[in-house]
């Protein structure tokens, strides 16, 4: 699957979005070359067409739909009422008992001018994020035709750089109708490694996760606080486990914790799906090149600006979408994590009783016991316990934090499931 992956393909795909001209959001929706719709139905067509070359039919083929939100004027960034029209495809999951479970990549297609209510003036966004729709469409591409335990969704965004709009709008009603999305993988500038320096970081891509979740209840904080637990939110384990299958698989390209939901004055889609509640992370560049970003095309006493074709490096972003391949197959085949984790305190002890609910799948071939020290960003250790839902080991609860994973007869392994603190 990683072999698959195009850098050709991929650097072809943001010069075809940069070829629209502008895809700002309020930019032209009837013209077949030029303007946001243009450039939306085209990632649709590409995406059909990567469905219809997979050899799936039927109930397990992918299918790509347009999810349109409408959107009144806001006085800000919106001046006239337009619809939001976000690219959707969807690679249902094989196995019934994981089907429901859905698991995202995403990346915004639309652009911007220095100017953000400027929607006729030519705005390329080939980094910012032609290169995140770019990614987004090729993992359509070379998933399409394999067969995944879980649901995948594809999800190429419209109105991010009008304040998230497309996301924001997704992911309420995905909330409302109670849909099961366990993790998002959000990439917004994601392919150009050069930073202003000249240094260049062709190794690492930066990975951003809430720690405090931003949906929790005022009781849920409190209760996070207590445990201590204010690192573990589902969003930061969701970027714990990515960073460990890039170790796992020996990528070229590999994730840089950043323990903070987002850089500084900046935001993404990830949060849109933050504050619904669900588990989201952003990718980004080690080291942005602000000239490139949000910046009319031009050169100034000597210095060149705007987001062009010519700064996205394919090779870079093909490992960037490497990551994001690994980390789907790996979330969309292993079991769900357990349930109703959950560390014995019902008396003062030196050891430690863990209990949990075991994982619906009917690969599940076992459990593991993970630890790290409180000061340590990553778990450093694990313990397999079997096919079991209860364990103890001879440590003491008050020295480290425990986690649990579930494995199948694959070796595919779930996130980590942070445990509450119960007396049974």
């Amino acid at each position: 699957m990683l072999a698959d992956i195009s850098a050709v393909r991929l650097k072809q795909n943001v010069v075809d979005l940069v070829g629209f001209g502008t895809r700002h959001t309020l930019s032209d929706t009837e013209s077949t070359t030029r303007g946001i719709g243009a450039a939306r139905r085209w990632i649709k067509a590409q995406m059909e067409r990567g469905a219809s070359e997979s050899g799936r039919t039927g109930e397990g083929a992918m299918t790509v739909s347009f999810d349109t939100h409408h959107v009144a004027p806001d006085g800000k960034r919106v001046t006239r009422p337009v619809d939001v029209v976000n690219v959707v495809a969807v690679l249902p999951g094989t196995m019934p008992e994981a089907a429901a479970r859905r698991y995202y990549v995403t990346g915004h297609y639309d652009s911007r001018r220095s100017d953000p209510l400027d929607s006729t003036g030519d705005s390329p966004g080939a980094n910012d994020d032609g290169s995140g729709t770019s990614v987004v469409m090729e993992l359509a591409r070379v998933l399409a035709g394999r067969r995944l335990d879980a649901t995948v969704v594809f999800m190429a965004t419209a109105g991010e750089e009008q304040g998230l709009l497309g996301a924001k709008g997704h992911a309420a009603a995905a909330r409302a109708a109670g849909a099961d999305i366990r993790g998002v993988l959000n990439n917004d500038i994601v392919g150009d490694p050069t930073a202003p320096s000249g240094a260049v970081h062709k190794d690492r891509i930066r990975l951003f996760s809430e720690g405090l979740p931003e949906a929790a209840t005022p009781e849920a904080l409190t209760e996070l606080r207590r445990l201590a637990g204010e690192a573990d939110s589902p969003s930061r384990e969701l970027a714990r486990y990515i960073a460990e299958v890039a170790a796992w698989q020996d990528l070229g390209v590999q994730p840089q914790l950043i323990f903070r939901h987002d850089r500084f004055l900046r935001g993404g889609d990830h949060n849109a799906f933050n504050t619904s509640g669900y588990p989201a992370v952003r990718f980004t560049v080690v080291e942005e090149h602000y000239n490139r970003q949000h910046q009319d095309v031009r050169s100034e006493g000597g210095v060149a600006y705007g987001d062009l074709p010519a700064f996205v490096d394919g090779e870079y972003l093909a490992g960037v979408a490497r990551v994001n391949a690994a980390a789907l197959m790996h979330l969309a085949n292993a079991p769900s994590a357990p349930a109703d984790a959950r560390i014995i305190t019902a008396e003062l002890a030196n050891d430690t009783t863990l209990r949990w609910s075991p994982s619906p799948e009917p690969d599940v071939a076992g459990y593991e016991v993970l630890w790290r020290e409180t000061t340590s960003p990553v778990w450093q250790a694990a313990r397999d316990v079997g096919k079991v839902t209860e364990a103890r080991l001879p440590m003491s609860k008050d020295n480290v934090f425990f986690a649990l994973r579930a494995y199948d007869r694959d070796g595919y392994r779930s996130p980590a499931s942070f445990p509450r603190a119960a007396e049974k």
